[in-house]
């Protein structure tokens, strides 16, 4: 297995660790990680997520598909900016926001199916009678 590094690039992102690696997170990761899961775990992010995932929308437009005030979409856009989730873009006095880039939407797609599989019915093991009669 390849070794993967535990430092910091000068960018300030983190690399992705490859799946095995038994190391220990650096504990900034770490806190920023578990950061990251505390905000996905309120519905209504969750909900302001999804619809940023299909659409760049602004405050006024995501208050109004999720029947929420303007002032509630904005305290959670806040949190969700400072964790780097979504981020805004400035059109005259509007504000447009978007999901921050490709690993956000790959987590709450990955999210999504983790969610979705639960729910999925199993297919029942084959008992050994059946085999042998076909």
């Amino acid at each position: 297995m390849r070794a993967v590094s535990t430092t910091r690039p000068p960018g300030g992102r983190a690399e992705g660790r490859e799946r095995g690696h038994s190391g220990p997170l650096d504990p900034q990761w770490l806190t920023e990680l578990a950061e990251t899961f505390r905000l996905l775990g309120d519905t209504t992010r969750v909900r302001i997520l999804d619809l940023l995932s299909t659409a760049e929308c602004c405050v006024q437009d995501i208050a109004h598909r999720l029947g929420l005030t303007a002032s509630a979409v904005s305290h959670q856009l806040r949190l969700l900016r400072g964790q780097r989730l979504v981020r805004p873009r400035r059109v005259g006095r509007q504000v447009f926001y978007v999901l921050d880039d490709h690993h956000i939407v790959e987590l709450f797609a990955q999210g999504l199916e983790h969610v979705q599989e639960r729910h999925r019915p199993q297919a029942s093991p084959r008992r050994q009678d059946e085999d042998a009669s076909s």
